[in-house]
C-alpha cells in the first residue's frame, strides 16, 4: 500500500507547478479540480443531484457543464457554493481512494485547494502547504486570470488564511522565486521514501 500524500496551498501560491516537479520523479499526481470537473460531467449520481440543486441548464446539449450558470448561482450565494461542494467533495474523496489503491509507486500525490476545508486530510499520511508571498500571489493571479487586486483579494479572503494552513503543515515548500523549488521537493520527496522504508 502506497503512502498518502497531499500537496496544498491558497490560490496563487504555485501547487500546481510544485506538484509537477513531483512528477518528473515519477510520483502520479491526483488533480483534484481536474478529476472534479471530469466527475461533475461523467458521474451519473453526481450530475443528476447538480441538475435537481441548479437547474437542467446546469449542463448544455452535448452534456458538457455550463460553467457560467453554475458560476453565477453560487458566487452570489454562500449556501450554494456550499451545496455544490456537499455534492462534489464526497464523490471526489470516493474517486480518490480508488485511486490511490492503484497506485504502484512508494507514494501519490493529492493536490487540492481545499484540502483541509473537506475534511479530506484526514486520511493522509503527510501534507505539503506551498507557501508564497501575498503581494507575489496577487500579481501571479492577475497575470493568470486578468482580474482585479480586488477580485484577486476576494478570492483569497474566502479561502482557510494561508498562515492556518502553514501550521497545520507536515512540510511547506516556499515558492518565492528565489528559494529552490527542486531541492526542496527534491528534500521532501527523500524525507517520504526515508519513512517507508
Amino acid at each position: 500500500m502506497c503512502k498518502k500524500i497531499g500537496i496544498t496551498g491558497g490560490i496563487g501560491v504555485g501547487k500546481s507547478f510544485c506538484a509537477r516537479i513531483f512528477e518528473s520523479f515519477n510520483i502520479p499526481i491526483y488533480d483534484a479540480d481536474t478529476r472534479a470537473k471530469w466527475l461533475m460531467i461523467h458521474d451519473s449520481d453526481v450530475k443528476a443531484q447538480i441538475i435537481k440543486e441548479f437547474g437542467s441548464e446546469s449542463y448544455d446539449e452535448n452534456g458538457n457543464l455550463n460553467r457560467k450558470h453554475i458560476g453565477n448561482i453560487i458566487f452570489k450565494n454562500p449556501d450554494k457554493t456550499k451545496r455544490i461542494n456537499q455534492i462534489v467533495h464526497p464523490a471526489v474523496g470516493m474517486d480518490l481512494i480508488k485511486w490511490f489503491n492503484h497506485v504502484e509507486t512508494p507514494y501519490g500525490l493529492y493536490e487540492a485547494a481545499l484540502m483541509f476545508e473537506s475534511g479530506s486530510v484526514s486520511f493522509l499520511d503527510f501534507v505539503i502547504v506551498v507557501d508564497a508571498p501575498l503581494e507575489l500571489r496577487i500579481q501571479r493571479i492577475i497575470d493568470r486570470d486578468n482580474i482585479s487586486e480586488e477580485d484577486v483579494m476576494d478570492r483569497i479572503n474566502k479561502q482557510m488564511p494561508q498562515e492556518e494552513k502553514v501550521l497545520k503543515a507536515d512540510f511547506v515548500i516556499l515558492n518565492d522565486g528565489h528559494t529552490s523549488l527542486i531541492k526542496q521537493v527534491w528534500d521532501i520527496h527523500n524525507v517520504i521514501l526515508e519513512s517507508i522504508n
